[in-house]
């Protein structure tokens, strides 16, 4: 039975996906759990698993495109099984309806695949399609026509002149013709570059990654705009929507650290014994964010949207994410049921994280299900600071560094490790009385975190 492939969402607010690359190709076999294609969100990039075994076929989508979520992009077959011909491919970027005789502008029928031909690669027809090629005069070594032999065609002597210049002028504008691997299309796609345009030094004049980023060293004198990457890019989107449409207001409070700080060095043995991992302060804070929500679920809940406009939905699990800066970006993975696991659970899984992280090897559990942010600037030495709300939950909570700070102490000046929090809210979901409440108990817990032990 066939099986679609399509993009998937890997988080609640998530409208769309970048296919960076695919690690299986049409007509290779596949097997169930194995990784098929890496994908890319404003959050995270990340490989998707094949939900089935069999052949991959009908690939749609190329590499580079911006692809709704829930649109089926490719089909897992069994042998001998063709894609569901019911089904009409949509157009990764437009989600229109493509005619599959037609190329993708819809301008210029293109000749219908008949029965005497053999299987032809996706890529193959379209730059049969873009050049009026009629894939019957073309000679294939394999099962099927690949690319090259479309491409062979194309350069052979003796090829009327007119589809020669077209092919000359495709190079030129900089086409998807353009030799490349995929990691060097990323990178040439972020910085704005033509591929047509560079010397490859891969094999058969093939752009390679650091040919692109060749190029990039040098730079033009005249330009001085970087071009942001897709996972910047899309952060910056999904961060002003929450700025301009998220009625923002933020409540700030100063809590003593002591005790915190003695919890830390009373557990860190304990923890790095059974683990092999440092604790952290983020890690205690996890854990007393996820106790402290127990009693206050508007701040663990999130602003739906509906057809009527929007509502309050509360969420039944405390899923702490935790904001970690990547080379290219900000992403979020998520620590799940923060309230129930312990400090070693949460240690190891906070390290484990924020590693893969760091590799770009997360996968879309660990990035899903969040309902409410944590960010912890305290090691980059900032006291206090505003943070922007990751819609579509209703809190985030900001951490300052802990530093010592002169306090009056039963009315006698005394030097103290404070720490600030701030957390930002989204008034539709909580009120001003609400979020005190919740930080009026959060920074109890933090004074005094040995009643968990109660």
């Amino acid at each position: 039975m066939a099986t679609g492939v399509i993009m998937p969402a890997l988080g609640m607010a998530q409208e769309v996906g970048t296919l960076v690359h695919w690690l299986k190709h049409d007509g290779e076999t596949v097997a169930k759990g194995e990784p098929i294609m890496e994908i890319e969100t404003d959050k995270v990039t990340v490989e998707i698993e094949a939900s089935a075994s069999g052949i991959l076929s009908g690939v749609i989508a190329k590499e580079g495109e911006v692809v709704p979520v829930g649109r089926t992009i490719a089909w897992i077959l069994a042998p001998g099984e063709t894609p569901p011909s019911s089904e009409t491919s949509s157009s990764p970027i437009t989600g229109q309806a493509i005619d599959p005789v037609r190329n993708e502008g819809g301008n210029h029928p293109a000749t219908p695949q008949k029965t005497s031909l053999p299987g032809v690669s996706p890529l193959a027809r379209r730059i049969a399609e873009e050049h009026g090629i009629d894939l019957e005069s073309v000679k294939h070594s394999g099962k099927r026509i690949e690319k090259d032999d479309v491409l062979d065609y194309i350069r052979e002597p003796g090829l009327p002149e007119a589809r020669t210049e077209t092919f000359q002028a495709g190079k030129k504008a900089g086409s998807h013709l353009a030799p490349a691997s995929p990691k060097a299309r990323r990178l040439a796609s972020e910085r704005g570059i033509e591929l047509a345009t560079l010397a490859g030094s891969g094999p058969d004049g093939a752009v390679q990654a650091e040919d692109v980023l060749a190029v990039t060293e040098i730079g033009d004198s005249t330009s001085q705009v970087e071009t942001p990457g897709t996972v910047w890019r899309l952060m910056a989107e999904r961060m002003t929507e929450s700025w301009t449409t998220v009625p923002h207001f933020y409540l700030v409070r100063e809590v003593d650290s002591s005790n915190l700080v003695e919890w830390r060095q009373h557990s860190m043995p304990a923890v790095e014994n059974r683990t092999g991992i440092k604790l952290t302060y983020t890690d205690l804070i996890v854990k007393l964010l996820g106790t402290a929500l127990q009693d206050h679920p508007r701040l663990n809940a999130a602003w739906a949207v509906s057809g009527a406009g929007g509502g309050i939905q509360l969420n039944q699990e405390i899923n702490v994410g935790i904001a970690a800066a990547v080379e290219d970006g900000l992403i979020v993975p998520v620590i799940q049921h923060a309230d129930r696991a312990s400090l070693s659970e949460i240690a190891a899984k906070r390290h484990d994280l924020i590693e893969r992280a760091q590799k770009r090897k997360l996968r879309p559990e660990d990035i899903s299900g969040g309902t409410i942010t944590l960010t912890n600037l305290g090691m980059y030495n900032v006291d206090a600071f505003h943070a922007i709300i990751n819609t579509p939950q209703a809190a985030i909570l900001a951490v300052g560094r802990i530093a010592d700070r002169v306090v009056p102490v039963n009315g006698q000046p005394a030097v103290r490790p404070m720490m600030v929090l701030t957390v930002s809210c989204d008034h539709r979901v909580v009120d001003g009385a609400r979020a005190a409440q919740f930080m009026d108990d959060l920074a109890n817990l933090i004074e005094d975190p040995w009643r968990l032990l109660v």
